[in-house]
């Protein structure tokens, strides 16, 4: 066994850290104590076992044989933030801490209050709300590879684009760096108060799930705006085909906002993911769309996994 200062555990049950609460166990989940510590791990780790970084679990399925890898998930060691003409933050600190502490110092990273996750996450995920995105703030990032060498990659490096970036698989972001314009904090405080109370007003803030399920079906630019001239919404297109409430055993597509899949009570992965692969094949056979998945699905399936019948609404169309 590899000697750390942060925790090692085999055969670790991922549900527990997942916003959907399923998943099977990971082979090994490493919790850092600091960057040296995961520097000395990933250096001595033999390359041939695969890693997969895990933030907050807030935009992820893990699948209910577990995941066949190193799981690396960064706590208290990589949560600091400090803001100040540029805003640095761990890779760890959630989205919402640093949008609240950049506002206390008059700086406008707003956008970043009602994204669900971290910051490691939001830079992979180029994560973005009310028209801004991570690509439009994004100075740089300090990642750890797989060799256990630090490397200070610029934003460009990354090829931000739609609710995706490129980056070397196992590498692990643990910080990164925005530019953010000056505001006043009272204004910027009172505009993530009115952005939270519209999310509340229509999204299932109260329900397990792992935000939006689907991209929206549109053209998008490399910095990933929206081209207006082919503006599609994820939502509408699952609500045209009839799909807004349907459930597969314990997964259920929201009646308040029907582009979020929730675990109501005892889902397994094998239901939320089915619930997701038929609203997509629903959507394609309704309106020739294809809906691509911005919820990520890692591990193994268990075999033979019978699923329930799909449950439409009630007053809800079919579209077959």
């Amino acid at each position: 066994m590899i000697p750390v200062r942060g925790t090692l555990t085999a055969q670790k049950p991922l549900d527990s850290l997942t916003w959907l609460r399923v998943g099977g166990p990971a082979d090994w989940l490493f919790q850092p104590a600091d960057e040296d510590d995961l520097c000395a791990f990933l250096r001595q780790l033999d390359p041939a076992i695969p890693v997969f970084p895990m933030g907050v679990g807030s935009n992820l399925i893990v699948r209910d044989g577990g995941i066949r890898a190193v799981v690396i998930r960064l706590g208290r060691g990589f949560n600091s933030i400090d803001a100040a003409d540029t805003i640095t933050a761990g890779a760890a600190a959630l989205d919402a801490h640093v949008a609240r502490k950049s506002a206390d110092a008059g700086r406008d990273l707003t956008f970043l209050r009602t994204i669900p996750g971290s910051i490691g996450g939001a830079v992979r995920m180029n994560a973005g709300c009310y028209g801004t995105y991570v690509a439009d703030h994004l100075i740089d990032v300090t990642a750890i590879d797989r060799a256990g060498q630090r490397h200070v990659l610029p934003a460009d490096a990354l090829k931000l684009g739609y609710r995706q970036s490129v980056l070397p698989d196992g590498m692990v972001i643990t910080q990164a760096r925005f530019h953010a314009p000056a505001g006043e904090p009272d204004t910027l405080h009172a505009r993530m108060a009115d952005q939270l109370a519209r999310r509340d007003a229509t999204q299932p803030t109260k329900d397990r799930s792992a935000g939006s399920t689907f991209r929206n079906p549109a053209g998008f630019s490399s910095t990933g705006r929206t081209d207006d001239t082919h503006d599609l919404k994820a939502w509408k297109v699952i609500e045209d085909a009839g799909l807004r409430g349907a459930r597969l055993g314990g997964a259920q597509m929201s009646p308040k906002h029907p582009n979020f899949l929730i675990n109501t009570g005892g889902a397994n992965a094998a239901e939320l993911e089915g619930l997701g692969e038929e609203v997509r094949k629903r959507v394609l056979q309704a309106r020739g769309i294809s809906l691509h998945w911005e919820i990520m699905r890692v591990g193994d399936s268990l075999p033979d996994m019978d699923l329930p019948q799909l449950e439409l609404a009630s007053g809800a169309a079919q579209t077959e």
